[in-house]
């Protein structure tokens, strides 16, 4: 379980295939504190802690995660190449206080970065998924001043549509998140609120 508030961003440092799952090698500057099976968000999605390799002369210490291919084919981290930033969380202390909304880290599916725009100070992002009327039903689209997680953060929706909506991105976010990488053409991955999808089932009883 996380909270959608990124702590920093991870650089990826190795990709390997290994048949039909991907294994991703970071450094961040937590990596020390990590133990193996330990969960990670990893542009929100959840991942398993698989080894951990010490700082060694002039190497970062690094952490590796294995990624299946359900996961692959639901979110952006096959796109993701050596050197890229990627926002990542542990999962949330229950004796602290949930500052975002409740994250699973079961990403959806993905989104594209459609435009970008000044808010005199924060930039508004708006981002296009593929509109699916089963899985509306089933509590997957956005609400207006409701959350959703992009890319592991989490953020409130402004005007939605059937398959848009916006999110305003304050200086911090911008600068802390990969959020400052994310362009017009950018692949990000969705994570819808939880506590619609609740809602969206019980009523098809």
């Amino acid at each position: 379980m996380f909270s959608g508030i990124i702590e920093e961003f991870a650089t990826v440092v190795a990709i390997r295939k290994d048949r039909e799952n991907i294994d991703f090698t970071l450094t961040c500057s937590f990596v020390n504190e990590l133990s193996i099976d330990q969960s990670v968000a990893h542009n929100g999605v959840c991942l398993t802690v698989v080894s951990i390799v010490p700082a060694q002369g002039n190497s970062p210490a690094t952490y590796t995660v294995t990624a299946m291919k359900e996961t692959l084919d639901r979110s952006n981290l096959g796109l993701l190449q050596v050197g890229d930033k990627v926002n990542v969380e542990r999962s949330m202390l229950m004796n602290g206080r949930l500052d975002g909304h409740i994250v699973q880290g079961h990403v959806d599916q993905t989104a594209t970065c459609v435009a970008m725009e000044d808010a005199d100070g924060s930039t508004y992002f708006t981002f296009q998924y593929p509109f699916d009327a089963q899985m509306a039903r089933n509590g997957y689209f956005t609400v207006d001043k409701g959350s959703v997680t992009v890319n592991g953060v989490s953020l409130t929706v402004c005007r939605p549509t059937r398959d848009t909506f916006q999110v305003a991105i304050i200086p911090y976010t911008f600068e802390h998140t990969n959020f400052c990488d994310i362009r017009v053409g950018s692949v990000v991955n969705l994570e819808f609120d939880i506590i619609g999808k609740y809602i969206a089932r019980l009523q098809q009883f």
